[in-house]
């Protein structure tokens, strides 16, 4: 009898201090695997060729911190697996040939208000900044690249569903740089000590460079994705 009211009493204090704790700083860690397909073309010197590029799967994992302090921003970190190969495609003869590698995976670091949030309706605002580091082939790409970032999710009452999208966009000169999401999220477990949702949804990137490090590019990535989410 002694040792079952230490164990409630320890699991009640355990409660308390995981919500506290959540008051003061919500921690939530996250996978996604992405079904990619690629399509476009690249080159340097504004010589651009297309490709035909393998269908790949890819990993995106991140870490997001948020707390209730006024004008700190929250915070998220993201890494976006995006590598793919093809061939060269020749109309004239209708062959592929040489190969070619791409990988542009990149690393998201933003800051981000939360604007509104209900329980049903969250809107969050803020600035990325993209570490783009990777290469075309045997020409290197090293860039931070500042992105408008925006995310919401509107929660369908009674159901423990919830249908949301995030990106990080931006569209300056001639270049043009997008990555967004859209999905639906289920809450499969939802109580004080943790919560674990799943997810499941279509995501699009697209790179458009314009004499970036002599680099051109019009490429489009997209595909389904499933995911999932633990918050401490």
């Amino acid at each position: 009898m002694k040792k079952s009211a230490v164990l409630i009493s320890s699991l009640m204090m355990l409660t308390s201090f995981t919500a506290a704790a959540d008051t003061l700083l919500g921690v939530y860690v996250g996978a996604q695997g992405w079904d990619m397909a690629t399509e476009g073309s690249f080159g340097v010197d504004n010589n651009q060729t297309d490709y035909g590029f393998n269908d790949e799967a890819q990993v995106r994992l991140y870490i997001e911190l948020e707390h209730p302090l006024p004008l700190i921003p929250n915070v998220k970190v993201a890494y976006s697996e995006l590598e793919t190969q093809g061939q060269e495609i020749n109309p004239l003869q209708d062959m592929d040939f040489n190969d070619t590698q791409l990988d542009l995976s990149y690393t998201d670091y933003t800051l981000y208000y939360e604007l509104f949030d209900n329980g049903l309706f969250s809107f969050d605002l803020g600035f990325t900044a993209k570490d783009l580091s990777g290469h075309l082939d045997n020409d290197s790409i090293d860039e931070w690249i500042p992105q408008l970032y925006a995310s919401t999710e509107v929660g369908l009452p009674l159901t423990g569903l919830s249908v949301f999208a995030e990106g990080n966009f931006l569209s300056i000169d001639d270049h043009t740089l997008s990555d967004y999401q859209v999905g639906v999220a289920w809450a499969m477990i939802d109580n004080m000590l943790i919560d674990v949702n799943i997810s499941a949804g279509y995501r699009v990137a697209k790179v458009e460079l314009d004499d970036l490090d002599n680099i051109y590019s019009d490429l489009d990535f997209d595909g389904v994705f499933a995911g999932i989410e633990v918050h401490f």
